[in-house]
């Protein structure tokens, strides 16, 4: 493998971290709404999650530009405010990545606090814990499967981003060039079926690990951590 293609895993690797660490937060936020709330404009809302998924991936794209561009109204405010710049950089990757996993981190996560016994919390809500307490000691350990499958989810689907991030911030070797449009760049050179070859390889094993780091970390903690995987 040469430095190049290593530089290429590396970014696309910190790009998918940071696009599933910042969605994630949000996401239990709605897959919270979503799975214990009732309110108007609750299937809307369910809706709008689901859009990147259905949407194609370039009218995201497209999308995230004419808000986050340098010109985008959002993006204006954030370079204002915090300095940061998406158009053009990772960091753009990085959100194109995230909002594209946005819905499939959301859904396993609802699906868990759905799940979640309800009269458990109850029972620690009577014995005198306090809301936050209940919420840290029963239902996010009763819910962290499914967080855990949101997290490892949204991670592949970020590491394997395309659409919206060629939209979004183009394919700039170095700065948003991730794994899956240096296979496209490679795809597109009458000498770089070789290279591609071995990226495809490297995004498979990296995919395939992260599922099965996530399926070991979910028996471990069904089992209670007592470590028998």
């Amino acid at each position: 493998m040469t430095e190049t293609e290593a530089a290429i895993i590396l970014l696309s690797a910190k790009v998918a971290l940071a696009a599933t660490l910042f969605a994630l937060p949000l996401a239990f936020a709605v897959a919270w709404l979503l799975a214990r709330r009732c309110f108007v404009g609750k299937g809307l809302l369910q809706a709008i999650v689901t859009l990147p998924l259905v949407l194609p991936p370039v009218a995201t794209g497209y999308g995230l530009l004419l808000l986050f561009g340098t010109q985008g109204p959002l993006g204006r405010l954030m370079e204002a405010v915090f300095g940061l710049t998406f158009a053009f950089r990772w960091t753009g990757a990085a959100l194109a990545a995230g909002v594209m996993a946005f819905p499939l981190l959301v859904r396993p996560i609802r699906l868990s606090l759905e799940a979640v016994d309800r009269g458990l919390e109850e029972a620690a809500a009577t014995l005198g814990a306090r809301r936050i307490i209940v919420f840290l000691t029963v239902t996010l350990p009763l819910a962290l499967p499914g967080l855990l499958a949101g997290a490892v989810l949204g991670f592949a689907k970020a590491l394997g981003e395309f659409g919206a991030t060629i939209t979004f911030v183009s394919n700039i070797p170095g700065q948003t060039q991730t794994l899956s449009l240096a296979i496209y760049s490679l795809l597109q050179s009458p000498t770089g079926d070789a290279a591609a070859l071995r990226l495809i390889v490297v995004s498979i094993l990296l995919a395939l690990g992260a599922v099965l780091l996530s399926e070991w970390a979910g028996r471990l903690i069904r089992r209670g951590g007592d470590g028998r995987a």
